[in-house]
């Protein structure tokens, strides 16, 4: 369905619960986080629980949210505010501004950015008449939305703005810095629809029976509105993740429905937006010198049990794990829901998710480790999801031929295989649809017990990097793709409770020992 599916699903269901009623709701709409390809350690759950180094028991990006959100509704009419769930807004204010969403049509927050985070997120075009980028909050309208435009359309369109000296924002990635005139582009995060408007994309969800193909809603809908929006981008299929027939159809009905609505635009001056979707954004915010880390508080250690031999230096992340004396952490490193052994080292800047590793190992560096809990039959078994931090599980070729370009661990994958005594076939993929990647690869173990389906992949990974043959003919294996199908969400919950309940003990221990 895409997001913009799922958000006009997600509409109809509240109007089947609460008919009528709904009409005086003010809803908060969180895409939970689709497959999470960049950052696979939240496929499973979802992005929106993705936990943070930070509380006693740890906060979840959900809550994050809500906090950051805890005054819009005071000043909000009937209406859905629609945000992502991999995404934080931080802002400052005067102390008589106010963010409010009381306009007809859409409302959107507005962040200055430079012009290389333009490229990857929502642009406005902003009507100069209504607008003096001056002050920390200024209402104004948008000409026109661009979704992930280049620098030349940008640049064309109108929406760089050059910022003069201003003080107050200092920090990198947003403009005014140094005092020095900078380019920058106002970019989306946030955006309103006021109920009359949410009921309009119903009516057309309910006419329009099922949807064949992914929409936007950052795209598909924001893109249709305000006074300079034409219809060209609705033939633009290169942002899209599956390209469907029947797209450009609906986008094309989308314009038509929503053309002509205001886009109203709340410029938050003195403001930075964050994006925590990929490893990369992930290891670098929770354990690197960020301003969020910074500015959020988060901990390097974070609701946990860990020996303070494991690691001297402060940029690591432990969130709700139990560390054993002797193990040993490297720097950069993000470790969640696991339980790690004496016997074990981690290299740096490597991510390890719901796993249980009580052997002797050494985990190289740049090593992503996630283990999920599946329910192929009637009983639970475990599989563990490896890869490299910097692996594209995005990538897909059509043809066999072509697999030598999908790298597993800086390996080509053809290589990898002849490893692992694999052959490669259509039968080692698991889409239908002819897309072979990373993803959709049938290579990792169905085991047992948790921590043998760990030991499985880091044997996978040991023989791809020694160059050493690793037999895995003999195992049930399963895609990505298929362990999500798979998952049993229940179980894996029941992992982290365990942990949580030895971590509660351990802190009255502590207590009642003081």
């Amino acid at each position: 369905l895409g997001n913009g599916g799922s958000t006009l699903h997600a509409l109809r269901c509240l109007e089947e619960q609460y008919g009528d009623q709904w009409t005086s709701f003010t809803v908060l709409l969180i895409h939970s986080g689709g497959y999470s390809q960049r950052l696979p350690n939240a496929s499973a759950l979802g992005k929106i629980f993705t936990a943070l180094p930070l509380g006693e028991p740890v906060y979840q990006m959900l809550e994050l949210k809500l906090a950051m959100y805890i005054d819009f509704p005071r000043r909000m009419k009937p209406g859905v505010l629609v945000t992502c769930s991999d995404d934080i807004e931080l802002y400052s204010t005067g102390v008589t501004d106010t963010i409010t969403f009381e306009k007809p049509g859409f409302t959107a927050l507005a962040h200055p950015s430079d012009l290389a985070v333009g490229t990857t997120h929502g642009v406005f075009v902003l009507d100069p008449s209504s607008f003096s980028g001056k002050g920390g909050l200024e209402y104004g309208s948008c000409y026109r939305f661009l979704h992930k435009p280049d620098v030349e359309t940008m640049q064309q369109s109108g929406a760089v703005c050059v910022r003069g000296d201003r003080p107050q924002l200092s920090s990198p990635g947003s403009c005014g810095d140094s005092g020095m005139p900078s380019e920058c582009v106002y970019t989306d995060s946030v955006f309103y629809m006021d109920h009359s408007t949410a009921q309009q994309l119903l009516e057309f969800y309910k006419q329009m029976g099922t949807l064949g193909c992914e929409i936007d809603a950052y795209g598909d809908f924001l893109q249709a509105l305000g006074p300079g929006a034409t219809p060209d981008y609705t033939k633009n299929t290169s942002n899209v993740s599956k390209e469907d027939s029947g797209l450009v159809a609906v986008r094309q009905q989308l314009y038509s429905l929503l053309q002509g609505t205001a886009l109203n635009v709340i410029v938050l001056n003195n403001s930075q937006f964050y994006h925590i979707g990929t490893t990369k954004e992930y290891l670098f915010h929770f354990t690197a010198e960020s301003k969020l880390r910074f500015e959020l508080g988060l901990q390097p250690v974070a609701f946990s049990i860990f020996p303070d031999s494991a690691s001297s230096l402060d940029q690591l992340s432990i969130i709700q794990s139990i560390l054993e004396p002797g193990c040993v952490v490297g720097p950069g490193s993000v470790i969640e829901y696991s339980r790690i052994g004496p016997e074990v080292s981690v290299g740096k800047g490597s991510i390890i998710s719901g796993s249980y590793i009580n052997f002797n190992v050494d985990i190289p560096s740049g090593c992503f480790l996630s283990s999920i809990s599946v329910k192929m039959t009637d009983h639970v078994e475990y599989v563990t999801m490896v890869f490299g931090v910097g692996d594209d599980l995005k990538k897909s070729v059509k043809l066999l031929s072509d697999i030598h370009s999908l790298q597993f661990f800086q390996v080509s994958l053809p290589e990898c295989l002849d490893l692992w005594s694999l052959e490669a076939s259509d039968q080692l993929f698991s889409s239908e649809d002819t897309r072979l990647g990373l993803w959709t690869a049938r290579i990792f173990p169905v085991c047992s017990t948790l921590s043998e389906s760990v030991r499985m992949s880091l044997n996978m990974l040991n023989s791809v990097q020694h160059k050493s043959a690793f037999k895995l003919s003999g195992f049930q294996l399963l895609s990505v793709e298929e362990m999500l199908t798979n998952k049993d969400v229940e179980d894996m919950l029941k992992f982290r409770k365990q942990i949580y309940g030895e971590i509660c003990l351990q802190r009255q221990k502590e207590k009642s020992d003081y």
